[in-house]
């Protein structure tokens, strides 16, 4: 019972929790100082709330605990050391007294768009501050951001790291960016919404093959984002392909949580108002004659929702998207997809040819899915042993449950159809 109860808080505070933190570093200024107040202040609701309940309201309660936590702090500092001015810069007069659970209006206001962009500080590298910002705001763990960086989870953690240091040494104020360093910003915090989605509806861990609470945020800011920047294509772009995506969430897994195949998936479950707005939105930025990473990804998933049948999916313009894709980023998971493309227009041998150039590049090392692709590959080509040892590979490497059960399955079914 008390692991049942427990879910919907863990649900709760993951949700308020890069709100709280915009709403402590938006008084206090100092990113070490409010990431720690904020995680005391999570885990005193974790063994708090399920004894004595969820207050009425859950951000302000934390908000208070985490601003009480940073006050002590500072104070217990400034006894210290005897210098009063750290207390004078860190915390604002107003703030010396105990903060009310209700009063402050700013504890009504969402910070977690402004956080993003605060995040992506200039005195990191790109590929830095978004690890920074999923693990901060996103809530993602670092081995979630390892696994979307395709490297190890150690190298992971001493990125953000140094990530912290190197805002703390940089001088460079931890605030809201001015408007020109906004639009510096905007691609590495289109970037932090894009994983976040991705791991909200394709988990990389765990029992579940969705997590709709980071899906959820992702699409809601997103659209905070694009109604804030209406004529930015990539933004459009963005927001279309995650509309595009979750519209097949409710076809995506079977009666036990058991994951579908989007060849198997019944589309009459899809969400068509989400299809039609997301069609709408990348058809009309396309329309201005601008393309991006988003847009075009966003029109791959619009070819696939408009095929009322998997067989009526039109894969030689989605091959072509793909190639136009290969032009615009290195990433190997966009290579990897377009050598499927590639075998669902040329035959399975042809993309099992590009599967050994990836293979051999080494950018996928030890990834399961280029195991599972190479399995799906060698299905098509009637080389069924071969495919169920790749199955069973792609098993062993994953680390979600219903994904490793998904290929067991596979790897189970061909092997008794095949005798082996």
């Amino acid at each position: 019972m008390k692991s049942q109860a427990r879910h919907p808080i863990e649900s709760l505070l993951r949700e308020h929790a890069p709100r709280v933190l915009g709403a402590i570093l938006r008084r206090f200024r100092d990113f070490g100082a409010s990431e720690d107040a904020v995680q005391e202040a999570l885990l005193a609701a974790a063994m708090q709330w399920p004894q004595g309940g969820v207050p009425e309201d859950p951000r302000a309660w934390l908000i208070q605990v985490a601003s009480r936590r940073i006050t002590d702090q500072v104070r217990a500092e400034a006894a210290r050391r005897h210098r009063e001015e750290l207390v004078v810069s860190m915390v604002p007069p107003e703030l010396q007294l105990v903060l009310p659970v209700m009063g402050d209006e700013s504890m009504g206001r969402d910070d977690t768009l402004a956080l993003l962009f605060m995040f992506c500080h200039p005195a990191l590298t790109t590929t830095s501050a978004i690890a920074l910002t999923l693990r901060a705001v996103g809530g993602l763990t670092t081995a979630e951001i390892a696994r979307a960086f395709l490297v190890p989870e150690a190298t992971m953690a001493q990125r953000i790291s140094r990530a912290k240091q190197g805002i703390h040494t940089s001088g460079v104020p931890f605030q809201k960016p001015a408007p020109e360093e906004t639009a510096q910003r905007l691609g590495a915090v289109l970037h932090v919404l894009y994983l976040i989605f991705n791991e909200g509806y394709a988990a990389t861990s765990g029992a579940q093959v969705l997590r709709t609470d980071l899906s959820g945020e992702a699409i809601r800011l997103t659209r905070m984002l694009h109604t804030v920047l209406p004529e930015d294509g990539e933004v459009a772009g963005l927001l279309a392909l995650m509309l595009l995506t979750d519209a097949r969430r409710a076809a995506r897994t079977g009666p036990s949580g058991e994951l579908i195949p989007l060849d198997a998936q019944d589309r009459g479950r899809w969400d068509a108002a989400m299809i039609a707005e997301g069609v709408a939105l990348i058809s009309a930025t396309l329309s201005k004659g601008s393309l991006g990473l988003y847009q075009v990804q966003a029109a791959i998933a619009a070819v696939h929702d408009e095929a009322a049948r998997a067989e009526d999916t039109d894969w030689p313009q989605i091959l072509a998207l793909y190639g136009v894709l290969m032009g615009l980023t290195d990433n190997p998971m966009v290579a990897l997809n377009h050598a499927i493309a590639t075998a669902m227009v040329h035959g399975p041998r042809t993309g099992l040819t590009l599967l050994d150039v990836l293979d051999k590049s080494g950018r996928l090392g030890g990834n399961h899915r280029l195991d599972a692709v190479r399995a799906h590959l060698l299905e098509r080509a009637g080389e069924p042993a071969k495919a169920v040892v790749h199955y069973r590979k792609a098993a062993e490497r994953t680390t979600s449950l219903p994904e490793r059960d998904y290929l067991l399955l596979q790897a189970a079914r061909l092997s008794e159809s095949a005798g082996l």
